[in-house]
């Protein structure tokens, strides 16, 4: 392999040795332990006769097969996992006793999963969707799980409508259809009828219902939690996940062609970054509002269908996330592991928001269902890094073993051990609300209001996102049968804004709106993506080449994208070596038809003097896919003249050189991610 070979990256057989075991010494057993000297061939009466059922091993060896799957998740089957560690950078005493968050430089390993929450296990990774974003904290105080979103709001206001809100976005009962997708009549009829999902629905409408990786969403608490400090004094938070790579999205035809590319796709992007030793980060930011202000605001603080505006509320960095491990087995990690936002530590506590209070009973419920019975608290990933003592006792899956007779509490044999900690010692107290009222199946007038926070967002948005949520309305109203469900909507809608009502009403062939928008003319720049960082560190460029490149340019250009923390791959149209004009050569990655244009975030184009009319037509097809999606477009040589061809040099994020110089300005063009303001070309 040569030298121009990136050295940031592994080859496939170098991420299959690392998994490489010793297992001379070892000879396969039952599971009880026997060894086995065949395991091909089950025993039968005669070379020809029957399967005997004194067969243990086959018995044994089947029966585990059969019973290998577990339910999935309800919501959230699709996921993706890594491990890591959360660094504190300072202390937060002043809010909270949580100890993970009490000192400069503490640090506490996580496991973080990822997920897409409407389509089930098999379903693709770019659909348009809310995604999960949940980390569990393995502290010394016990485990803490913060189960987060990449939106910070919900669809519902009350968890006793969660049922209807996934029954009615879930492929549609009578055949199961469509998967993974909002865009059918059963979940437009329900968001035209309950209307307190218009802020969700507004996000989920944007680009960040499409996001371009993990690595690039932020999270969100969603809910109102209490922090309390060790003088028993309570805050209103929220949580926030910051990506230190910025917020970034894909386009909606990147999306449904990725999905069809690489359904894989933001899981393959995770798990290669932490082999490759680019460790996406995260930094944790809390909003913090003193009790006395819980009515200050023009919504309701414990309404889950809104969002704290960070100008009226700001965001306190506190600490970083860093994921830094690919787990060893998908299910025995991702698969199991169990969160749940009822799992809190001291000094961090639940307020009454009625979304929330309705969590704290679903999550522990389902994982029984799905983990068959009260232990999977003692799966290892689960299992809290300090020590648990208590008198429960027994179940599926039991795995500690308990000594003596006492399992109750209130003893005399064994001293009354375990015994409750104080809360001096550590134990976990309620915060003391003063709660009084009536019972009663009621909402506070609070809760009301469902579109001035929906038109705050519209307002926030750039021109491009703006007409990004038009084009998002026009598809997934557009894909409702229903005449009479598609002008709700847009009624609905028109509550938010007339000229976005307007605007998609036309495109899905329904009238016009009869409503008239909101009158909020706030907004808050912070929510809009066009406002996020922008950097280049380990965007992934494809580099299209050929053989007879000029490979001492070409090695220059590498090295220099490389030293600027960007990725590449390269792309040819056929694999193994290629040789440049110098006979310095190039490993492959892929061919034409192992890859495509989507699957990266800007193009180079190099070509060759050995190009052919198949390699041509190929490499013209990458670029024009790339030039329509708003990517930069790096061209020396050959490739400066296909651009040329189809009147793409000069237009806004396409650069062109042959040194350091084109390194800088190509650097510059992958870091703004997307250049919005692009013209573009029709084919010749």
């Amino acid at each position: 392999m040569s030298d121009e070979k990136k050295v940031n990256e592994k080859t496939k057989q170098e991420q299959l040795e690392q998994y490489k075991v010793d297992d001379s010494n070892k000879k396969m057993t039952t599971n009880q332990g026997l060894k086995v000297s065949e395991d091909e061939l089950s025993l039968t009466a005669g070379e020809r006769g029957p399967t005997l059922m004194e067969d243990f091993h086959f018995r044994e060896k089947m029966t585990h097969f059969d019973n290998e799957r577990i339910p999935e998740r309800v919501v959230h089957a699709r996921g993706f996992a890594a491990h890591g560690y959360f660094e504190a950078y300072e202390s937060m005493e002043q809010y909270t006793k949580a100890k993970f968050l009490s000192e400069p430089g503490k640090k506490t390993p996580t496991f973080t999963r990822f997920s897409t929450v409407v389509g089930q296990r098999g379903s693709t990774d770019i659909p348009r969707d809310v995604r999960g974003f949940a980390t569990k904290f393995y502290t010394e105080e016990g485990n803490y799980d913060l189960v987060a979103n990449n939106m910070p709001i919900f669809f519902i206001q009350d968890a006793m409508k969660f049922p209807d809100i996934v029954h009615a976005i879930k492929p549609e009962p009578h055949n199961e259809i469509p998967q993974a997708t909002a865009a059918h009549d059963t979940f437009w009829d329900w968001a035209a009828n309950n209307q307190e999902s218009a802020n969700q629905i507004m996000w989920l409408m944007s680009d960040r219902g499409i996001p371009k990786s993990f690595r690039t969403m932020e999270g969100f608490g969603i809910n109102t939690f209490r922090f309390v400090n060790g003088e028993g004094k309570s805050h209103f938070v929220k949580f926030h996940w910051k990506p230190k790579l910025g917020v970034h999205s894909v386009v909606w035809d990147e999306a449904q062609k990725i999905s069809g590319k690489n359904p894989d796709f933001n899981r393959q992007d995770l798990y290669d970054q932490i082999e490759m030793g680019n460790f996406p980060e995260w930094e944790l930011g809390v909003q913090v509002i003193e009790e006395k202000d819980e009515f200050a605001f023009d919504f309701d603080i414990l309404d889950a269908t809104k969002f704290w505006p960070e100008e009226d509320v700001p965001v306190k960095i506190v600490g970083k996330l860093t994921l830094n491990r690919n787990v060893d087995n998908f299910f025995s990690e991702t698969e199991q592991v169990a969160f749940h936002p009822g799992h809190v530590v001291p000094g961090i506590d639940f307020s009454n928001d009625p979304l929330l209070q309705g969590r704290l009973f679903s999550y522990t419920d389902t994982q029984l269902i799905r983990l068959m019975g009260p232990n999977f608290h003692e799966i290892p990933i689960n299992r809290s890094v300090c020590p648990f003592h208590n008198n429960q006792r027994e179940g599926y899956h039991r795995q500690t073993i308990n000594k003596g007779p006492v399992a109750y509490h209130n003893n005399s044999l064994s001293n009354n051990h375990p015994k409750p900690a104080t809360e001096a010692e550590g134990g976990y107290v309620h915060y003391e609300e003063k709660v009084e009222g009536r019972k009663i199946r009621r909402r506070s007038a609070s809760f009301e209001d469902h579109f001035s926070q929906a038109k705050l967002f519209w307002n926030s948005m750039s021109p491009v996102e703006r007409k990004h949520i038009i084009d998002a309305f026009s598809f997934e109203v557009g894909k409702v049968k229903s005449m009479n469900v598609r002008q709700q909507v847009v009624e609905m809608f028109a509550n938010v804004d007339t000229e976005l009502a307007t605007a998609f009403a036309t495109n899905i062939g329904s009238q016009p709106p009869s409503t008239t928008g909101s009158s909020v003319t706030k907004s808050s720049p912070a929510v809009s993506m066009a406002n996020t960082v922008k950097t280049a560190l380990t965007r992934k460029v494809g580099v299209i080449i050929k053989d007879g490149f000029n490979d001492t340019a070409v090695t220059d250009i590498l090295h220099g994208l490389h030293a600027n923390g960007i990725v590449y791959e390269i792309i040819s149209g056929r694999q193994g070596m290629l040789k440049g004009t110098s006979g310095k050569e190039l490993m492959v990655d892929h061919s034409f038809i192992t890859t495509d244009s989507v699957l990266y975030d800007a193009l180079y184009i190099v070509g060759g003097s050995d190009e052919d009319d198949e390699f041509q037509q190929n490499a013209t097809y990458f670029v024009k896919e790339a030039f329509k999606h708003y990517k930069p477009i790096g061209a020396t040589g050959a490739g400066a003249k296909l651009l040329d061809e189809y009147s793409m040099l000069g237009s806004p994020g396409v650069v062109s050189g042959n040194d350091q110089k084109f390194v800088n300005e190509f650097t510059e063009a992958i870091a703004a991610h997307r250049h919005w303001d692009r013209v573009i070309v029709t084919d010749k």
